[in-house]
């Protein structure tokens, strides 16, 4: 039954996942783990336990989603499962396996352990010399240095994937790496030409009928806008991205969509001074409101166990309570955080919490 069933589940729970029908996506994540630990066959393990751990990953599951994932590397020989790239998906299933468990890592709070992981998938494909999987393995890193703010690193990884996607006509990855190579481009600088890459892969992938991380997709160009100078447009972009995670049940990027919510937000009535004035009659500079999305990127981060995320919300509202002169609130709510940490200090999030609590000390 494994041998014969598993790929056909296989093929409709990535059909499920790319259109982000999660519900049924688990049901059938469900149906090949059990396969798998019912046959007990170490490469049917792994197919089990990456899908698995995906789907748990994409709906903000993140602990479980670790388990799954570091059992599928634990199950995965490169030299007697490879058969597998051809079988399931055209990625080699460690690297998979590797690439998705450093993005659960980071989420987690462990950018260190994550960027080991990547570095082995990365090392892995490319001994294997199979193009999908060195495409899929280069764009993965790529959101891996998005996560960390590692921008040239972005745009290495990025520009490896495009030319490895072009070359060998691989359309998905190719447009995944294009909205990212999109986000690099503006937010150093170039936001109309970065807008107009990122806005190209959403209808690319929309015209495929892949929805698969658009809510991240979609608050990657918030934050081009916002750094173009067009918060009223980010928030509506954002607006969206909340629609969309209502509506899926893809949860990975929401605490951080709360987070861009307050900051632009708060760029929205800086930029529009007049604003004040016309708002109930009050004299609100969106601080209020701003913070109130703080609040609730923290509260998203704490039930999701993302220490990242968290992280970067508790800076975003440390830096409003700076500025309103509340320096002794600001590093009560930060220094727990960030003395949770236990690696990744070299890390832009890490070293700017650091920085923001000597500040305030």
């Amino acid at each position: 039954m494994g041998s014969v069933g598993s790929p056909v589940l296989w093929g409709l729970w990535a059909f499920c996942l790319v259109r982000v029908e999660y519900q049924t996506a688990r049901k059938l994540g469900e149906q090949l783990l059990q396969i798998a630990q019912t046959a007990q066959d170490p490469a049917l393990l792994v197919e089990a336990h990456f899908t698995f751990g995906i789907t748990l990953a994409s709906q903000a599951e993140f602990p479980q989603a670790r388990v799954h994932l570091e059992q599928g590397l634990a199950c995965y020989d490169p030299q007697q499962q490879h058969t597998l790239t051809f079988r399931y998906g055209g990625q080699d299933p460690g690297a998979t396996c590797g690439c998705f468990a450093a993005w659960v890592l980071w989420q987690l709070g462990y950018p260190e352990q994550a960027r080991v992981r990547i570095r082995e998938a990365l090392t892995l494909v490319q001994e294997l010399s199979h193009p999908p999987s060195l495409a899929f393995a280069h764009g993965m890193a790529a959101y891996y240095h998005q996560f960390c703010r590692e921008h040239q690193n972005v745009q290495e990884q990025t520009e490896a994937a495009i030319q490895l996607c072009t070359e060998h006509k691989i359309g998905f990855w190719l447009t995944w790496s294009t909205i990212l190579h999109g986000w690099v481009r503006g937010v150093q600088g170039q936001a109309e030409e970065g807008s107009a890459e990122i806005r190209q892969g959403l209808a690319n992938m929309r015209a495929a009928h892949a929805e698969f991380h658009r809510p991240c997709q979609l608050a990657l160009l918030a934050e081009v806008h916002w750094k173009g100078g067009w918060a009223e447009e980010g928030l509506t972009l954002l607006a969206e991205s909340q629609a969309t995670i209502a509506d899926t049940g893809e949860r990975y990027y929401e605490a951080e969509v709360y987070r861009l919510k307050g900051e632009l937000t708060l760029e929205k009535f800086k930029a529009s001074p007049e604003l004040s004035r016309r708002v109930q009659g009050s004299e609100s500079n969106g601080e209020e409101e701003a913070e109130a999305c703080f609040h609730k990127a923290i509260a998203t981060a704490q039930k999701q166990q993302a220490k990242s995320w968290e992280l970067r919300a508790a800076m975003s509202l440390a830096r409003l309570w700076q500025q309103q002169g509340k320096n002794a609130e600001s590093h009560e709510l930060l220094a727990p955080v960030y003395n949770w940490f236990t690696e990744g200090f070299d890390t832009a999030d890490l070293k700017d919490a650091r920085a923001l609590l000597d500040e305030l000390s």
